[in-house]
């Protein structure tokens, strides 16, 4: 009750946010005579005058309302578009670094363009960040012809652009592209070895379109570069065999639909067991031997694929490749992979083509990657219910922005059925009504198996309509234009981040682009035009007075954001709509999340087969189930970032010293000091602190001496003059290492030896940090088991975590002085490419990737591409390798440590 006096009284803190921000709109608006009144020039050469202005120290702030100003007058002469006085606010809201809540069709893109403008002018970069390569190559197509007649560039980034164009585009004062390609290129940066082969600049100001999806539905999946890891396929065939003939037997395991787990019986694992033995998987032992834990990893991911994700609502089989759907937007997500084998499960049940295993060699969260941009800021027409989470993980507010007419939908309350089919055919029937009077509908479904069901029906019942899903990804553009048209019915899986409107009557540019694309002839092309233009005039005034677009949702989504953005559709900037959602006892959400009393208290009231209840306590009740999932699943994100930020913090120093390494010409100064900690550390070892001469190990030195530096030192001898002590030998063998160090700069010549010891120093710092991302996942996967001790399993983890790193650190600085201690000049050779480099999210796989990390144009020419040690090393003979490092990679070049390869034997 207090809470409501006080809002009653002060208002809501985002009415006090939006107070700020009107200030400053009559100041852009006073300036819209004097704006007005210059030339194309005068008006362009603002641009310059804004630069100078910056550079003698005003600040954006200052400049911002005759900005905001001239790329408004800007926009009614290239555009044909004048901003609203509201879209001056979601600007201004921009500008300050906060999320702007707008309703659909109330001009996101435009509004944009005045933040975009404003913070181009420092020259520093601005992203704008979209969800798909279809909107970033559409807004930068548009929106470029407004900011290059203010004298600013544009860049856009799609897949497959090569590095050159990345780089130029990256270097425009405004790029834009999709979360993935900016995630991509900046794990793709910190995996090359020159600074100038790198394409990003450092970050600026990042805007991001349909931020809640990007910045929250896809937060806990992230970014990962990999390569090929070891073939399993035939193992992922013969256990989905055995796990095919297991479900079938409810009793053989236990899911929860909830947390989205599955779990064998004791009873499953026993019949596992006995079908693995006799499918011949397991050899000997039982299931849970520890050499079998391979094969529980298996079928624990053969399980999940068969008993928890369905064909045609988690995935689509086309052209023999296992598809994800995007629950959030419906979309196709090609080449995004599941990680951790779940895909590959996947493959083998639907019985394609198992594509190989990868290992990550980098990876970000989306979390992580777009908390790198000193000023971020993002726009959406639903953030409101998420405005906690923006606040607590990014620190970012969000403001919702007034419509520019009020708003004239009819939200009318849902209709609660007891079973799927009454529901559906309740659906059927009001799509029919509706139909007749000539009002567009647009029917959301959660599955593209719903929306086929949908169709079916809709078939038999004779009416015409177009459905928008996966299938029929490549139309979406077409249908979404019309879906406006006198009659028109579409039934679409959600409708998030479209990014084309839906207009009363259809969309005139559409269809301009799409019918008239054949006609040269400028005249017969004008009087095309401006027939269709006069037809959707018509049939807009007919929609209008039949009531405007009718929503339909035949499902209430887990997050209400998803419902909001489907009902949103309708009444854009003051158009008539209406909306209906429909539900039914059986939907996923009521079933898994809602009041069990409720479903009890709904059947104990009697209700009739193809009898609705309407109530607006039923919605509330909706409307808290939805909220406890969107609670656990803010749980279950920051739970993963908590995780995530130490990887994190790692991953910046590692980046962070890589970088250090690129920038200077000469480290030799670094490998020396490496050489220093890595005998240090060999003496410690074998000759411990207050340790008597004959306690030393100098037979166990002598030899790590030879294995590390490749020396053959006469350790015990030393050991046995009088006066010796550890330090007085650390400093021999040291000497010595120089030494033999300084007679091999002498005969390679010292500039090849700089850039051998670039070389080596980047490529072990690569390799090594790759080892260390896999102990960080495998570590990951059981820490939770340490609460079950009574320890905090994050304080473990980042104990753990900080440790694996320390260890890593010392491997790099062995491995480096081994490999240096046996470079030899090899002639050159060709090099070759790395294959089967390959990008995921989660696992999402972008073809045609490749990247070649040991080669540059500047290589001195008489170095080979990678070190080899006591003359060329051949791979197939092993009589060339010398003295291998057991955690070095295997001269063999299989790709794994020696001690797990040629080196088993050893």
């Amino acid at each position: 009750m207090f809470a409501s006096l006080a809002r009653a009284l002060f208002g809501t803190s985002n009415d006090r946010s939006l107070k700020r921000f009107q200030r400053r709109v009559p100041e852009v608006n006073a300036l819209e005579p004097q704006i007005a009144a210059l030339d194309d020039a005068a008006l362009a050469h603002k641009t310059v005058e804004f630069r100078e202005r910056l550079a003698k120290g005003e600040t954006l702030d200052q400049l911002l309302p005759e900005a905001f100003a001239v790329c408004r007058e800007a926009s009614k002469r290239v555009l044909g578009m004048r901003h609203f006085d509201v879209q001056l606010i979601g600007g201004m809201v921009l500008h300050a670094g906060k999320i702007a809540e707008m309703r659909t069709g109330e001009g996101k893109t435009l509004v944009a363009t005045l933040a975009v403008y404003l913070n181009a002018l420092t020259g520093k970069g601005v992203h704008v960040v979209t969800v798909n390569d279809y909107l970033a190559r559409r807004d930068a197509d548009e929106m470029s012809r407004l900011y290059s007649f203010l004298g600013l560039t544009t860049g856009v980034i799609v897949p497959n652009l090569p590095d050159d164009a990345r780089r130029a585009a990256y270097a425009c004062d405004i790029t834009y592209g999709t979360n993935n390609e900016f995630g991509f290129d900046y794990l793709r940066d910190n995996m090359k070895y020159r600074l100038e082969d790198m394409v990003q600049r450092p970050f600026n100001h990042a805007i991001v379109d349909e931020v809640d999806s990007i910045l929250i539905d896809e937060a806990r999946t992230p970014l990962i570069i990999s390569g090929p890891a070891e073939d399993s396929s035939d193992l992922y065939r013969s256990v989905d065999a055995v796990v095919a003939e297991l479900v079938r037997d409810p009793a053989t395991f236990e899911k929860d639909e909830k947390l989205r787990t599955v779990i064998l019986t004791e009873a499953g694992s026993e019949k596992v067991e006995e079908l693995l033995h006799a499918a011949g998987v397991l050899q000997e032992g039982g299931l849970y031997d520890v050499h079998n834990v391979a094969v529980v990893h298996h079928v624990q991911q053969s399980l999940r694929a068969h008993s928890l994700f369905a064909r045609d609502v988690d995935y689509i089989v086309r052209d023999g490749k296992v598809i994800i759907i995007d629950e959030f937007t419906g979309r196709m997500m090609e080449g995004r992979r599941y990680s951790d084998g779940l895909h590959q499960a996947l493959e083998a049940k639907e019985h394609v083509e198992v594509q190989q295993e990868n290992q990550t060699l980098a990876s970000i969260t989306f979390q992580n990657y777009f908390r790198l941009y000193p000023k971020l800021s993002g726009m959406t027409g639903t953030a409101m219910t998420e405005a906690d989470e923006f606040a607590e993980i990014y620190k970012l507010d969000v403001v919702e922005i007034p419509t520019n007419l009020p708003v004239a939908r009819k939200d009318t309350d849902d209709e609660i059925y007891l079973d799927e089919q009454q529901k559906f055919a309740a659906v059927g029937k009001l799509v029919e009504e509706v139909h007749k009077g000539g009002q567009p509908i647009l029917v959301g479904t959660t599955s593209v198996e719903k929306s086929e069901a949908l169709s079916a029906m809709l078939k038999q019942r004779g009416i015409p309509h177009n459905v928008l899903n996966a299938r029929f990804h490549e139309m979406e553009a077409t249908i979404v234009a019309q879906a406006g048209a006198p009659g028109a019915i579409t039934i679409a899986t959600n409708m998030a981040g479209r990014g084309t409107d839906i207009k009363l009557g259809g969309n005139v540019e559409m269809r301009i682009q799409q019918e008239l694309a054949h006609i040269t002839d400028p005249t017969e092309r004008d009087a095309a035009e401006q027939a269709i233009r006069d037809e959707v005039a018509r049939n807009q005034a007919i929609v209008k007075k039949a009531g405007g677009l009718y929503v339909i949702g035949t499902e209430r989504h887990e997050s209400r954001r998803i419902d909001n953005q489907l009902r949103g559709r309708a009444g854009r900037q003051g158009d008539p709509g209406n909306s209906r959602f429909f539900v039914s006892l059986q939907d996923d959400l009521m079933r898994i999340f809602g009041s069990d009393r409720m479903t009890g208290m709904l059947q104990k009231m009697g209700m009739q087969d193809g009898e609705a209840i309407v109530h607006p306590w039923l919605n509330k009740a909706l409307e808290r189930a939805q909220k406890k999932v969107e609670a656990r699943n803010f749980d279950m994100r920051k739970n993963t970032l908590k995780y995530d930020d130490v990887m994190n913090d790692q991953r910046k120093e590692v980046y962070a010293q890589r970088r250090e390494f690129m920038m200077l010409d000469d480290v030799s100064s670094i490998v020396a000091e490496a050489r220093a900690d890595v005998i240090d550390s060999l003496v410690d070892r074998f000759i411990p602190e207050k340790a008597f001469a004959e306690q030393w190990q100098t037979t166990e030195l002598k030899a790590e001496v030879q294995r590390v530096l490749n020396l053959d030192l006469p350790i015990e001898a030393w050991a046995a003059e009088d006066g010796m002590d550890r330090e007085q030998v650390a400093a021999r063998i040291e000497d010595a290492a120089a030494q033999a160090q300084a007679v091999r700069t002498a005969n390679f010549g010292p500039d090849i030896m700089r850039y051998i010891e670039k070389q080596i120093l980047l490529t072990t710092f690569d390799s090594v940090w790759k080892e260390h991302l896999h102990a960080l996942d495998q570590l990951r996967q059981g820490i939770g088991l340490r609460a079950y001790g009574q320890k905090d399993p994050l304080n473990e983890y980042k104990h753990e975590a900080f440790q694996l790193f320390t260890f890593m650190l010392n491997e790099m600085r062995e491995r480096v002085v081994t490999f240096l201690a046996r470079v030899e000049v090899a002639p050159p050779v060709e090099p070759s490419p790395l294959e089967g480099i390959g990008e995921f999210h989660p696992d999402p796989q972008v073809e045609g990737y490749t990247s070649e990390p040991a080669h540059y144009n500047q290589t001195p020419a008489s170095v080979a591409a990678e070190p080899v040690g006591a003359g060329a090393i051949l791979p197939e003979d092993p009589s060339t390798w010398g003295e291998t490092p057991r955690n070095g990679p295997c001269p063999c070049g299989s790709g794994r440590k020696y001690k797990h390869c040629h080196g088993r034997a050893v």
